[in-house]
């Protein structure tokens, strides 16, 4: 797992940094597997970061972002799977080593050994995110990722969702840290460390620090079908270390040079990110964004102590990220399961390809992006619970079902409410769909390849009728 750095600081001094600080980390911070992909049945992992849906894949600790990323050729991965090795003559290691000790004074974490540290060129990290995307992800739990994607009209129907998370990523990292072998990697092509890159090495080190005394696979877990549990967790870890930096920058940066950063944005990378599908785009930056107001809620109350008592007790819900009182509470989700023999009630050959949660965040997405509702946002709040899974069958057959669960009677009928039309763009799209209420606090939506499909599946999960 890779953690990287992206660019969303609260810094008083610049609002155009703040700017900068999101579209760098979440390049910088990008996960070396995507932030939300759906999770395979059986089996989900990110280290930072992710979407959720059964058959979501994996994600590592984010890496930083780069300007003018050059095209990512994945067949190179094959050729270069290995980490680079360290930099023994590094000519800026002196710089380094100053702002290890600024960001570990600030921070209040003391190493308790050094980060080796390595560099990559633009090939090089195409490479490693390749390769590390496609060992945590196997290429089944890919497949079925963007097939439910796609049946929930979250991505284009020609698109493929491999390229568009190695585009995404690549496109946006300037340095990462890999909490599986404890290095810390820069990318550059010229040796150059300007502000922007001083700001993404302190973002990238203080993830070497919360390893050292929290140990990130420990925090956000690696359980590849509870997407909104370990978008959650990313988020708290993201958001640390987007506080850090911002505060380092406020403290050891020049005015010129937070100028330089605020108007260091590369056109490329913020094209490429801005083409990217909601879910993928929106699930990257939600670390970064709201990770740093949960995060600076709690300095706010007891400094860095403070954010410590979050790691002591993390979130498990982006509900709780979004809402103070969800958190305070510690308000757990509801459990929705699917029935034991649900696949097997459907006939011969069926199979749950993946399944997973996709909590309220990403269900604001979905509500945005894929229904078109006005106030997405709104209608998601009150959210219960949800599960989401992707059932294939013979002849290419195949659904989608998200069922979900909601605090009140009137959440439950604002969510509907907000699916409205969601129904005819599936069907526009070729998909047999439906919205069901089988209960005054239950929605459940279903596409499916056809309409005997459709049935088939709410019949057995009791909807039909």
């Amino acid at each position: 797992m890779a953690h990287s750095t992206a660019m969303t600081a609260p810094l008083r001094r610049s609002g155009g940094l703040a700017a900068l600080v999101i579209a760098l980390l979440v390049a910088a911070c990008g996960n070396t597997t995507p932030t939300p992909l759906p999770t395979a049945a059986p089996s989900d992992a990110p280290a930072t970061g992710s979407p959720a849906a059964s058959g979501e894949p994996s994600t590592s600790p984010a890496p930083s972002s780069s300007a003018g990323a050059a095209a990512c050729d994945p067949s190179t991965a094959q050729a270069s799977p290995e980490s680079p090795a360290p930099d023994s003559n590094d000519p800026n290691a002196a710089l380094y080593a100053q702002i290890e000790g600024q960001v570990s004074q600030l921070r209040g974490i003391t190493a308790t050994k050094p980060v080796e540290r390595g560099v990559f060129d633009k090939a090089g990290l195409c490479a490693y995110i390749t390769s590390s995307f496609e060992k945590d992800n196997p290429e089944s739990l890919v497949r079925a990722s963007e097939a439910l994607y796609k049946s929930l009209l979250l991505m284009p129907q020609d698109a493929n969702l491999l390229d568009l998370y190695i585009e995404l990523l690549t496109s946006q990292v300037a340095g990462l840290y890999d909490d599986d072998t404890k290095k810390m990697y820069v990318v550059t092509n010229t040796g150059e460390i300007g502000p922007a890159e001083k700001i993404t090495y302190a973002h990238e080190y203080t993830h070497a620090l919360q390893d050292q005394r929290f140990t990130l696979k420990d925090v956000v877990g690696d359980a590849k079908d509870q997407g909104d549990r370990t978008l959650a967790r990313t988020t708290l870890v993201e958001g640390d270390a987007t506080l850090l930096m911002s505060l380092w920058a406020q403290q050891h940066l020049s005015a010129a040079e937070l100028s330089q950063v605020a108007t260091a944005a590369d056109p490329a990378s913020a094209a490429t990110l801005a083409k990217m599908p909601a879910i993928l785009r929106e699930t990257l930056l939600f670390p970064y964004t709201q990770g740093l107001q949960l995060t600076l809620g709690a300095f706010q109350q007891g400094g860095f102590g403070g954010v410590d008592q979050l790691f002591a007790n993390p979130p498990d819900t982006t509900e709780q990220v979004l809402h103070a009182d969800k958190l305070a509470s510690r308000e757990p989700a509801v459990a929705v399961t699917f029935p034991a023999d649900f696949p097997t009630s459907l006939g011969d050959g069926w199979s749950i390809a993946l399944q997973d949660t996709l909590g309220e965040y990403q269900l604001g997405v979905l509500l945005g992006d894929a229904a078109g509702a006005t106030a997405p946002l709104d209608a998601a709040a009150g959210w219960g619970g949800d599960r989401v899974a992707w059932v294939t069958g013979p002849d290419s057959a195949n659904a989608a079902v998200l069922d979900t669960r909601w605090d009140t009677d009137t959440d439950a009928t604002e969510f509907a409410a907000a699916l409205s039309g969601y129904v005819a763009k599936l069907e526009a799209a070729g998909r047999s769909a439906t919205v069901l209420t089988p209960a005054s606090d239950r929605v459940v939506v279903i596409s499916a390849s056809d309409s005997e499909t459709l049935g088939k599946v709410a019949n057995v999960l009791g909807l039909a009728g």
